[in-house]
């Protein structure tokens, strides 16, 4: 048995949203009826769906996990394309862990492991 999870992500604007993830390195499909569309990064997937009356709700974000290789570079490929990026740091869990804010609130943690080996003195 097979299973995938994709988190959906509320936006204001689909356009915008689109363009916003396509700036980062995502790749971006819109569904063709409307108010719906994709980003992929690396094989993960979010779901971007239009809430019109998204500037009036108190709970507007949604979260997702991003595991990658090196967050270090992730966090200055991002900050490069203009993106809202909270610099990875070291965690007591054994993540290195930094955060994307995307402009409707929406948050991608992304992490790598911490360098096990310690460098030599």
């Amino acid at each position: 048995m097979s299973t995938r999870v994709a988190p959906i992500f509320p936006v204001s604007n689909l356009v915008t949203a689109l363009a916003y993830y396509r700036g980062l390195g995502f790749g971006v499909r819109h569904w063709h009826s409307g108010g719906y569309g994709f980003v992929t990064f690396n094989g993960a997937e979010i779901h971007l769906g239009v809430e019109p009356d998204l500037d009036t709700r108190v709970d507007r974000r949604s979260a997702a996990y991003l595991f990658v290789d090196d967050a270090d570079v992730l966090a200055e490929t991002w900050l490069a394309a203009g993106g809202d990026v909270r610099l990875p740091q070291d965690t007591e869990w054994g993540q290195h862990e930094g955060v994307l804010v995307d402009p409707d609130g929406n948050v991608i943690r992304f992490g790598s492991p911490m360098n096990a080996d310690p460098e030599p003195s």
